[in-house]
């Protein structure tokens, strides 16, 4: 959670994090009101860009 803390202050952005670990344990962090940035999420028709764990391996890869 360090690491999105850090890139919305260097970046000045809002960042909302959802985490499930391996036991379904629900971790959050949310850089202002989670509730908030939820909503301002679902407002959108589509992400401007959306990234999997496999399109960034694959685009290590190519590089």
């Amino acid at each position: 959670m360090k690491k999105a803390y850090e890139l919305s202050v260097l970046c000045d952005c809002e960042i909302a994090l959802i985490i499930f670990n391996s036991t379904n344990r629900l971790f959050q962090y949310a850089s202002t009101d989670m509730d908030k940035v939820l909503l301002k999420y679902t407002e959108y028709s589509e992400p401007h860009e959306s990234r999997t764990n496999t399109d960034i391996l694959e685009e290590m890869l190519f590089i």
